[in-house]
């Protein structure tokens, strides 16, 4: 064992990229909220982009270090103590056995990714280590960290420790501006509920997890009825019975019947993960040819982005 949890914070999980190709028994995907924050930290230790990692929502984890490790912290920008001096996110770090290492609670975005030299060693579940709590699988027997919890790390140590300078970071705020896909369900929705729809401000209340984002704002109603239960993708903006929109997220159930005005841009999902109850949302749509440039856009950024060695 290579780490204590002494304090999990408020909501600590284990993930990797996810678990995919299990929709048909019933099991979601799971994986990290916001996966650029998650590869990237794994990125920084010279990991797989598999390796399973920290997700903490809103920050609090305290654990202690009981052999040598090297670290790596990104996403919701909050405050690293290592035995109670300050360091900085977006870097290596090299921690030293029977040091303490220490995250603050964020103010802007929600969830913060903590790697480990190697990545967590826990076992597969249906061929991920991504928690779903709802479900009872992957990481720590499905279910959040506790006090106590002894964490295996792979280990290994990066060739250098890298960092990424602030204008290649990531930035948080409190208003998104989600991309929407029209699905084949648009057409429900007259053409002045779409327009309400595209036109409001949405807020995020109390009700948001890793399941899905409820907003609140202009109610929108759909002209159709029931419906069949079918497949749901991450992003699809559910409208139930009250016309406030769900967006689901990487925990949503596999299957649902309330009607769809379309799909949230999977990176604009991230986004919106990192918001936090009293911040906004907006949707604007966009076609899935622009959807499909965005992706390629975005790949070749991401491709380009600069690590540099660590400054001292």
């Amino acid at each position: 064992m290579s780490v204590l949890v002494k304090q999990p914070g408020l909501l600590s999980l284990l993930h990797d990229r996810g678990r995919y190709g299990q929709a048909a028994l019933g099991l979601t995907t799971g994986g990290p909220a916001d996966p650029l924050a998650a590869s990237l930290a794994n990125r920084l230790l010279g990991n797989s982009e598999a390796a399973t990692t920290l997700e903490v929502s809103f920050g609090g984890l305290r654990v202690d270090v009981l052999r040598d490790v090297q670290v790596a912290i990104t996403g919701a920008d909050l405050s690293v103590r290592v035995d109670g001096e300050s360091r900085e996110m977006w870097r290596g770090l090299a921690l030293s056995a029977g040091s303490t290492l220490e995250l603050g609670f964020s103010e802007i975005g929600c969830r913060t990714y903590v790697a480990v030299s190697g990545g967590v060693d826990v076992p597969r579940a249906f061929g991920s280590t991504s928690t779903v709590v709802r479900e009872g699988i992957g990481g720590l027997g499905g279910r959040k960290l506790e006090a106590g919890d002894k964490l295996p790390v792979i280990g290994g140590t990066a060739a250098e420790l890298r960092w990424i300078p602030p204008s290649q970071r990531p930035r948080y705020h409190r208003r998104a501006i989600l991309r929407v896909i029209p699905g084949y369900q648009t057409k429900e929705f007259s053409s002045l509920d779409r327009t309400r729809f595209f036109s409001s401000r949405y807020q995020v209340p109390d009700r948001c997890d890793r399941m899905g984002y409820r907003l609140d704002g202009p109610a929108i109603a759909c002209e159709r009825g029931g419906m069949l239960s079918e497949g749901i993708a991450l992003g699809s903006v559910q409208v139930p019975a009250d016309g406030q929109p769900i967006v689901l997220l990487h925990a949503r159930q596999t299957i649902g019947g309330y009607p769809k005005l379309g799909v949230v841009l999977a990176s604009d999902c991230a986004a919106l993960a990192q918001l936090r109850p009293g911040d906004s949302v907006h949707f604007t749509p966009m076609t899935p040819q622009e959807a499909h440039n965005a992706v390629n856009l975005a790949h070749v950024f991401e491709k380009s982005r600069r690590f540099e060695a660590a400054p001292q």
